[in-house]
């Protein structure tokens, strides 16, 4: 297992090498960092603009290969990505907005998986009776509910609560408010402000995994080794825990770890409504400013998670069937 890991980290190695670098040349060539000094009052010359942006590597009269080099080997040996076209520190940046992007959504993502495998499981075991019809009709209908949408009822119903209380419970926007001091005041300030975004993105989230659980797990519940299990003696409860939702749980297993790169980059709505700058903002932010090296960087970032993600699926894989793990 531990050499297939290692020849799996260097094929992906070469490949988020390669996806970076073409993301490299693709942004160079599309995007304009000049246009962050055009139109200002007063106008600045052409030699002027040139001038602003050699220092950053950005200057588009340098052939692209020359740039691409000296942003590779400052890669490479400095680990620097760069300077936005005004200046700004590609590395500061990233480094800050991952976090507030783990912060945001590492516990929505991890609520969300449990609740929707949870609700897949007890809809399944109670297959056309009401608890799984009611259950399918609230998840038909956050499915196609948008997180905007999400967001404002969300809203609505914690304004109605903070009115109600005569303070304020939760807050709307933000991280964190940075006057409060102390731990746990300032675990309570950050609770404050994770609510809502993080109830919101279960709403919209959960179904998709409720629906693939439940289908799933009905394809096995009726399969020979569930059935000699219950003529074994377990009861249907144990059957399916002990083995029906170990196998029918590893495609969502698999999904789950698809799914970690668009933790850290997909949630943009979210982090535009509830004003939290992280990844997802910071990749519009890029691309609306022609941030040649921000692109790359979280191009790359991307790129470097869905290599992580792919070995957790096969980790996944390993840990769940014992047929793989024996091979």
């Amino acid at each position: 297992m531990f050499k297939y890991l290692i020849r799996k980290a260097l094929s992906w190695t070469l490949i988020v090498f390669l996806a970076t670098n073409l993301t490299y040349f693709l942004a160079s060539w599309f995007l304009d960092p000049r246009s962050n000094y055009q139109g200002q009052r007063p106008p600045l010359s052409h030699e002027q603009i040139t001038r602003l942006l050699e220092p950053y590597n950005l200057n588009p009269e340098v052939p692209v290969i020359e740039r691409w080099w000296y942003w590779l080997t400052n890669v490479l040996l400095h680990w620097d990505w760069g300077r936005s076209p005004t200046g700004g520190s590609v590395n500061d940046q990233v480094s800050f907005r991952i976090l507030v992007s783990a912060q945001l959504l590492l516990l929505a993502t991890v609520l969300t998986i449990i609740i929707g495998v949870a609700i897949g499981v007890y809809t399944a075991s109670r297959q056309y009776q009401r608890g799984d019809r009611i259950w399918q009709a609230i998840s038909i209908i956050t499915m196609n509910v948008h997180i905007v949408v999400a967001s404002i009822a969300v809203v609505a119903v914690a304004l109605k609560i903070n009115t109600w209380a005569g303070t304020r419970v939760f807050y709307v926007t933000g991280a964190a408010n940075p006057d409060v001091t102390g731990f746990f005041p300032q675990l309570i300030d950050y609770a404050q402000h994770l609510v809502l975004p993080t109830v919101s993105l279960i709403i919209v989230g959960y179904a998709g995994y409720h629906l693939t659980q439940r289908t799933l797990l009905l394809d096995n519940l009726n399969a020979d080794y569930v059935r000699t299990a219950r003529a074994k003696g377990l009861t249907r409860s144990q059957a399916i825990r002990r083995h029906a939702l170990r196998t029918s749980i590893i495609p969502v297993a698999t999904s789950v770890a698809f799914s970690i790169p668009g933790i850290f980059t997909g949630a943009v709505m979210t982090e535009k409504i509830f004003a939290w700058n992280g990844m997802g903002v910071y990749f519009l932010d890029t691309i609306s400013k022609n941030d040649v090296h921000g692109v790359v960087a979280v191009a790359a970032f991307g790129a470097a998670m869905t290599a992580v993600s792919a070995m957790l699926a096969d980790i996944f894989i390993v840990i769940l069937d014992p047929r793989v793990r024996v091979s």
